[in-house]
Order: C-alpha cells, then sequence, then structure tokens
C-alpha cells in the first residue's frame, strides 16, 4: 500500500503534524508540500491524505486548489483529511469550510491536529494579529498526538 501525505504549511506546524503521521502510517509513504513546485501525481498511490493550516479562517489555496483540480481522481482513492488550526472552538467549522463537501463526506479520516503559533517564523503584523485575536504572547505548539493516533486507525 502507497500512502502519500500532501500538505500545505505556512509556519511549519502542518508540516510537522504530518512528520508526526507519517512513521504511524504502515505501507510506503511519501510526503509532499504543495509549496514545492514539483508536479504532483497521485495516480501511483493507494491513500492520499491532504492537509492544510487554517489562517484567519482559511487553509492555504493550494491546498484548496490542489482539492479542486484533483477532485475526480480523489473520489476514487482512500482520501484523509487533516487541519492545523489553534482555535478549538471553531476547529470543526473551519475543517467544514477549508474542504469540498464532496471530498470531505468521502474521506475515510478526517483530522483536527491543533496548532502551533511559532513567533520566530512571523512577521510583525502576524505576531500583532496573533497576539489580539488569541491572547497568547509567545512561541505555543500543541499538536494533537492522540488526535494523530486516531486518525491514523480511521485511514488503516
Amino acid at each position: 500500500m502507497k500512502t502519500l501525505i500532501i500538505y500545505a504549511s505556512m509556519h511549519g506546524c502542518t508540516q510537522q503534524a504530518a512528520e508526526k503521521l507519517k512513521p504511524e502510517l504502515s505501507g510506503e509513504v511519501k510526503i509532499q508540500n504543495l509549496k514545492e513546485k514539483t508536479p504532483v501525481f497521485i495516480d501511483a498511490f493507494d491513500t492520499v491524505i491532504i492537509g492544510g493550516s487554517i489562517h484567519a479562517g482559511r487553509i492555504q489555496k493550494s491546498v484548496i486548489n490542489f482539492c479542486k483540480n484533483n477532485l475526480e481522481i480523489l473520489l476514487q482513492k482512500k482520501v484523509g483529511l487533516f487541519i492545523c488550526c489553534m482555535d478549538k472552538n471553531r476547529a470543526q467549522e473551519q475543517f467544514d469550510n477549508a474542504f469540498p463537501d464532496l471530498l470531505r463526506r468521502h474521506a475515510r479520516a478526517k483530522g483536527l491536529f491543533g496548532g502551533a503559533f511559532d513567533f520566530n517564523k512571523m512577521n510583525f503584523l502576524q505576531k500583532a494579529i496573533v497576539r489580539k485575536v488569541s491572547g497568547i504572547e509567545q512561541s505555543v505548539e500543541k499538536i494533537n498526538k492522540q488526535a494523530i493516533s486516531d486518525f491514523v486507525h480511521q485511514i488503516q
């Protein structure tokens, strides 16, 4: 069984989540960042896991475009979807808004993996917004390892 984990990450949280997910999965697993300009060939994979992070209530445009451009083939694969999001109260709503309805309904696994704020990777404006909206003043990482484990059980 071959699995592709494809993701977009602004400050590295989704990349960390993908890397924590990889060793938990059986079979051959490849990770690919959508920011890389390498073409993505999903035909060779049995399972495709798609993840992104939520910023200002939205997932990265590259994730939206990937899902839209590959929807037909994704509906023929075993699919898992996840987000990294620090707003626990709105995480499910943001997950629902992040992925097309048809793909969400088709997905075998759905994950809300928590999130992180890495002030070292943010610019001044991003830091100011995070401080104002969340009240958090310094870097924090809250990736939910149990949610990743549960996701693995759903997808396999």
